[in-house]
């Protein structure tokens, strides 16, 4: 063993100050080769070894020659009160790129965040590597696309934008987050907000009088809950997928959402025959609560794909009807 990686010359340290090692699954190869050292011992605890005290000069030695700088290691630990253990070291780091934070605005991306105060872009941003960041928000900087109803106008400290005029050349607009999230106001008449989940029931769906229609990709769904913080008072309705997945954001949705109304029509069944898709439903997911087309498609062991809704000509109609019901379609109550 060569003893590079922090890891295993965290082991030797950690033996030399504490006396004992516990087996971690990080050290785990480390452990094992110093517990046969000979001037190594089983301490009579489980997966712990000792050093003999009279032997302590060989792992000095040993140190010494995988580590010259060890000793200014642990003087930057016990510092800051921290241990010389692959936790210690990863406070430490931490705590380090902590130390040269620049000045930062008042808003930055998280990928961002996470290279300055964690080991790379990529990394997870815990509590302790958010703390350095103070009042500095943190963000996923997604975007949420929209079919807007007709005159929507966005306002914003810089001006607005007549939404439905972009979306006359684009054929639809887009919200940042950053924008979610700061002062912008939607001005204009809104009757209901209709999410859906896949790209291509999103861009087929005829545009409804006075609906707003968003798409929630799968579970990227923070971008449009901003939005949703935004629409008080309307009604909220959910179309997706029916499988498992389809209705595990439903229920997510619905937690964050509470007055959301999901949009299963009868016809559905009429639009499956035939082509059914087999699917395999978890035996812990409850149904009991659900409309009834979706306990018989768990029953079948099937799922049912929304895009041949979306194009369907029943749909409008359906959608404006349910508006006037319950929590699910225009025949499916809860």
């Amino acid at each position: 063993m060569n003893w590079s990686s922090p890891s295993e010359r965290l082991a030797l340290l950690e033996l030399l100050v504490s006396g004992t090692l516990r087996k971690r699954r990080s050290q785990e190869q480390c452990w094992r080769l110093l517990s046969e050292l000979p001037w190594v011992r089983r301490t009579g605890r489980r997966d712990e070894i000792g050093i003999f005290d009279a032997r302590r000069d060989e792992l000095v030695a040993l140190l010494d020659r995988v580590w010259p700088t060890w000793g200014g290691v642990l003087i930057a630990l016990t510092t800051r009160g921290l241990p010389p253990t692959p936790e210690g070291w990863s406070a430490l780091s931490d705590a380090e790129r902590s130390d040269g934070l620049p000045v930062l605005p008042s808003r930055i991306n998280r990928r961002t965040a996470a290279s300055l105060v964690a080991p790379h872009s990529k990394s997870n941003l815990t509590p302790r590597r958010l703390a350095p960041l103070g009042g500095t928000e943190t963000t996923h900087d997604g975007a949420v696309r929209l079919r807007p109803p007709t005159g929507l106008t966005a306002l914003t400290s810089k001006g607005s934008v007549d939404l439905t005029a972009v979306a006359a050349v684009l054929g639809e607009v887009s919200l940042p987050e950053r924008a979610l999230r700061g002062r912008l106001e939607l001005r204009g008449l809104i009757r209901a907000v209709l999410l859906v989940e896949n790209l291509g029931a999103f861009c087929d769906l005829p545009l409804l009088d006075g609906w707003l229609l968003a798409h929630v990709p799968g579970w990227d769904t923070a971008t449009v809950l901003a939005l949703l913080e935004r629409l008080h008072g309307i009604a909220i309705v959910h179309f997706g997928d029916l499988d498992p997945n389809g209705v595990r954001i439903f229920q997510h949705l619905r937690r964050l959402r509470p007055d959301l109304r999901w949009f299963v029509p009868d016809f559905w069944r009429e639009l499956a025959a035939g082509r059914e898709l087999s699917c395999r439903w978890p035996d812990d997911l409850d149904l009991s609560w659900a409309p009834d087309l979706v306990r018989e498609v768990r029953q079948k062991e099937i799922w049912l794909e929304q895009e041949p809704v979306a194009v369907d000509a029943r749909t409008p109609a359906a959608l404006a009807t349910i508006l006037s019901g319950g929590g699910f379609s225009s025949t499916d109550q809860a």
